[in-house]
């Protein structure tokens, strides 16, 4: 394999060939299509078989990266199911090929699966890219609100009951589109609408994710948690009175607390040492705010970016704390698969640097009729969680998603 300096492509996404993988931040990041190898692996040891398999995958491989800078060289994209007994599991896939731009430099990699090295050039590893298919009439579900209601007042009782602290609760509603999904059309969508969002694509999971589970580059770490919710109005002023109102809020402060005291328990066993701002900030998005807290450390042993992984997930901030009674809560009153929602979506090199992020604000597309899609959001419940105010923040979270599915001209 081999990746070269290649001069600017333009944007990223209008390049990507059908069922190709996308991690796409602010125009930056990199596309993917073409299979060379993958591995799927299910259950508790998921992430740890799929990891030894990179392992041996990157001792074997002959590697010639003449840009050597993040993203580079040999990588594999990845997408883990939620819970160990998903029947989902998890997967990574090492691609034909990657087109990147990281820090204003753009690259091209090619990789073969016998490990001879051909000079990449942009225009044959696209081929003839197929034009993008409009999204025909998709139809989405309402979900299922008396249900919902059940599940978090029964949550509210175990909390006050001493049980758990906190517990995250998912819902899911089904999409029916009249043909096919191309999911460039979505990853366009989204891309625009969330700009500042991860915009990804791994094996049928799509999404615009803002959350990062793990990102470790040269022997630093970061992880931003977001916890806490309240939706926005549209009007700035009023914004601004519920960015503050949000900030001060003792219940949407307790939320986030115990999902960046887990998170930062994780980092704290690895790092030399972890700055954990005092606060949280709070990050706007178009269509909602959050509480968040970028925690950030310096490693003090080479531990790569999947080894984090599989002791971060699922942090509290996706299943709640502790971690093993609020999973026992979700078994039995979320009535839900969520397969790869709230798992962890992304990328790995071979020196086990790479990013990571939790898969929200997405939606599965189904392997068996890709006409079908199934559509995610999470709320975490603590004790003065009220249902219909947890419905509406579901509901807010659904809305990325929801409108990805819409056609548009752009």
């Amino acid at each position: 394999m081999r990746t070269v300096a290649i001069p600017d492509p333009g944007a990223l996404l209008p390049q990507l060939p059908e069922d190709g993988m996308s991690w796409v931040r602010r125009g930056a990041g990199m596309i993917a299509w073409g299979e060379v190898a993958r591995v799927e692996a299910a259950g508790p040891g998921r992430v740890d078989e799929a990891l030894l398999w990179w392992r041996r995958v990157t001792r074997h491989a002959l590697v010639r990266d003449d840009v050597r800078m993040r993203g580079t060289g040999l990588v594999a994209f990845g997408s883990f199911s939620f819970a160990d007994d998903a029947p989902a599991g998890g997967v990574l896939i090492v691609p034909r090929h990657v087109l990147g731009v990281v820090d204003g430099r753009a690259f091209l990699t090619s990789i073969s699966a016998d490990g001879s090295e051909v000079e990449p050039r942009l225009a044959d590893a696209l081929g003839d890219v197929s034009p993008v298919r409009p999204l025909t009439a998709v139809t989405v579900g309402e979900g299922d609100r008396p249900a919902w209601t059940e599940a978090v007042s029964s949550a509210v009782d175990r909390i006050v009951a001493g049980e758990v602290d906190k517990v995250v609760l998912a819902r899911a509603v089904e999409a029916r589109a009249e043909e096919p999904v191309d999911v460039r059309a979505v990853l366009r969508n989204l891309a625009a609408d969330y700009d500042m969002c991860w915009t990804f694509h791994v094996d049928g999971m799509v999404g615009a994710t803002p959350e990062l589970l793990a990102r470790v580059d040269h022997g630093l770490v970061t992880s931003r948690v977001l916890a806490g919710t309240i939706r926005r109005t549209g009007d700035e002023t009023a914004d601004l009175a519920r960015a503050a109102m949000l900030a001060r809020s003792s219940k949407d402060r307790e939320e986030h607390s115990y999902a960046a005291r887990s998170v930062t328990q994780v980092l704290a066993s690895h790092c030399a040492s972890v700055n954990v701002p005092d606060e949280p900030s709070v990050l706007h998005l178009p269509n909602v705010m959050h509480l968040a807290t970028d925690i950030t450390g310096a490693l003090g042993s080479p531990v790569g970016v999947l080894d984090l992984v599989r002791e971060l997930h699922p942090s509290a901030a996706v299943c709640g704390t502790p971690t093993l009674a609020a999973a026992h809560v979700i078994d039995e009153l979320e009535g839900l698969d969520r397969a790869r929602y709230a798992g962890p979506v992304g990328w790995v090199d071979a020196a086990g640097d790479g990013e990571w992020c939790i898969a929200l604000r997405s939606a599965e597309i189904s392997r068996e009729d890709p006409s079908r899609l199934r559509l995610f959001a999470g709320c975490g419940i603590v004790a003065a969680s009220d249902p219909a105010s947890e419905w509406a923040e579901s509901e807010a979270k659904l809305e990325p998603m929801r409108a990805a599915l819409s056609d548009r001209a752009r």
